[in-house]
């Protein structure tokens, strides 16, 4: 059996920035789950996303290399770049169904809008032990529905800091945001998820769902632009829309090929 397989730089203002995704069309109808899980592990990204077209409507579904997850915002958009620019979707707006419910995603030009729930945040004790997983302490620490979010005073600590991959990887959820107001954009942030297969994300779309709201309440503006400082980089635009969140970037194809299976 052989099947197409993209490879997209997701939120990549230029080819090799951003973070890559794999993604694979599967015509006729999902495939067994541990093939899935494999394919992803073998492609060993962040993220491959694999998506039918049922009754018309489209269905998608990610994986690490080790796990299935509820929710991917890079490999998500990566898959409507797949659409609108090599699998002839004639459209400017698509919705995906998914593991966290219907997703929005529209083609704005050159930039590509996904419509997301917002993450709901509960703050927590400055001295909880995820705290020690990092060399500076923040001011200030929320728990979403999956992820911690630590708050530091500025962006050089986000850049600079020193992290215990082992002690995060041995935190509840998912995994770790850290983020600070940005000199040159609105806020800055880095993520970690080891539990998931990823030591750290170059750039996160599901993680700017519990970004946004925080941010868009301490800055007091509802359109916002960020930058996620891992070694490769990515912008993205955010906007607030209370319940929903819009995060919107570029994406480049790097792979057009098959695999063989």
């Amino acid at each position: 059996m052989n099947l197409k397989m993209y490879q997209v730089d997701a939120f990549a203002e230029k080819i090799f920035t951003g973070n890559p995704a794999a993604v694979c069309p599967l015509p006729n109808g999902w495939l067994e789950d541990s093939l899935m899980q494999s394919i992803a592990m073998e492609n060993n990204l962040a993220e491959t996303s694999f998506y039918i077209k049922k009754n018309g409507q489209y269905h998608i579904r990610w994986f690490t290399p080790t796990v299935e997850v509820d929710l991917c915002g890079h490999a998500t958009l990566a898959t409507a770049h797949v659409l609108f620019n090599h699998e002839n979707y004639s459209g400017t707006e698509l919705e995906f169904e998914s593991k966290s419910g219907k997703l929005s995603v529209r083609k704005d030009n050159e930039y590509i809008t996904l419509n997301f729930p917002t993450d709901t945040l509960k703050q927590v004790d400055l001295d909880n032990e995820v705290a020690d997983c990092f060399d500076v302490k923040p001011v200030e620490i929320y728990k979403g529905k999956s992820d911690y979010m630590l708050v530091f005073k500025n962006e050089g600590q986000i850049k600079n800091i020193r992290y215990n991959i082992k002690k995060i990887a041995e935190s509840d959820g998912r995994g770790v945001i850290i983020t600070a107001h940005g000199n040159e954009v609105d806020f800055v942030s880095r993520f970690f998820a080891p539990q998931c297969g990823i030591e750290e994300d170059p750039v996160t779309g599901s993680a700017h769902t519990t970004l946004t709201p925080y941010w868009s309440k301490v800055l007091n503006k509802d359109v916002m632009k960020a930058r996620q400082l891992s070694r490769r980089g990515g912008m993205l635009v955010c906007r607030n829309l209370n319940s929903r969140t819009e995060i919107s970037g570029l994406a480049k194809t790097f792979l057009a090929g098959e695999i063989s299976l």
